[in-house]
């Protein structure tokens, strides 16, 4: 029955991730057990009981740190900072959903998410961090790397985009590149997300039978499973050559998704010394009406049909 229990739970919990925050808080526990399975006795009630009580937790201390996410982002406007945050790991190790639920309380336009594709021909002809640097945020700005220009180190030296010549010099690079950055006084935070070897097989199978995920399948994804030594060996070279005092990496256990986002936001606000900034006070002024105005009706033609 444990067992049992396990695999349910956890498919239970990849359905449940599927859902934005808000719709996540509402969902009904009975349609997650008919989509895993059927299952109805005392054992389960009491696990079932449980977990509606770690997810109340898990919320909770979500919003906690969303609203102290908030205050972060005052500050750096407030005071000029320039943050920028990378995010590395392997295909499905939940990068992208720490990255939403940091930006989900956030102003797009103080802190935005820099996701770049594969480099067209003309920026494969660049200095390779060129692309990157356009992104660099101005003073108030925070921004978020999901993935960065250490896929030079990863799924490019892995997968033969470049060579070993290519790989050598981005590691000389890199650190002085970093340096360069945190001189010219942008904070620089590196984060890996690390999961096992069976924990990415149960999330590629979950994106294989979930419709909603399987456009996060690339055939280069497929095809890092085969490689996952070849990726665990790169992974530990560029852990081992670019771990430097002023930019060293952070080691988030991914394994278990909740947990995770929970370490990385309160970990991330811990790098950053923040305090109060102080709102003036909004006040609504009176509308201003005119007595010759009229509003005019919209033909009903322009309305979208009202079918909820």
């Amino acid at each position: 029955m444990t067992e049992f229990l396990s695999d349910i739970d956890r498919i239970k919990a990849e359905l449940a991730d599927s859902f934005d925050e808000e719709l996540e808080m509402e969902l009904d526990e009975r349609r997650l057990e008919e989509l895993a399975f059927d299952a109805a006795d005392d054992a389960w009630d009491q696990h079932r009981a449980q977990k509606r009580l770690e997810r109340r937790a898990y919320f909770r201390e979500l919003f906690r740190l969303q609203h102290e996410l908030v205050r972060l982002q005052d500050w750096v406007q407030k005071h000029g900072l320039k943050v920028v945050v990378l995010f590395e790991g392997r295909d499905s190790a939940g990068k992208g959903g720490a990255i939403k639920r940091i930006t989900q309380r956030l102003n797009p336009r103080v802190c935005r998410v820099a996701a770049l594709p594969a480099p067209n021909d003309r920026e494969k002809t660049q200095w390779y961090f060129q692309r990157y640097v356009a992104h660099l945020p101005a003073a108030g700005e925070i921004v978020l790397f999901d993935r960065s220009w250490y896929n030079r180190a990863g799924v490019e030296r892995v997968m033969g985009f470049c060579s070993q010549a290519d790989v050598e010099e981005f590691f000389r690079s890199v650190p002085e590149f970093e340096r360069m950055l945190i001189r010219s006084g942008i904070i620089l935070i590196k984060y890996w997300f690390s999961i096992t070897d069976e924990e990415q097989q149960f999330r590629f199978n979950m994106r294989i039978e979930d419709p909603l995920k399987q456009w996060k399948l690339s055939p280069m994804d497929v095809e890092s499973r085969r490689r996952w030594e070849d990726y665990t060996i790169a992974k530990e070279d560029m852990l081992e050559r670019t771990h430097i005092p002023e930019a060293p990496w952070w080691v988030v256990e991914a394994v278990n998704k909740k947990k995770a986002r929970l370490n990385c936001i309160a970990h991330l606000l811990e790098q950053i010394p923040y305090g109060e900034v102080e709102h003036h006070p909004v006040v609504l002024p009176p509308r201003v009406r005119h007595d010759d105005y009229e509003r005019q009706p919209v033909p009903r033609e322009m309305y979208v049909p009202e079918r909820y």
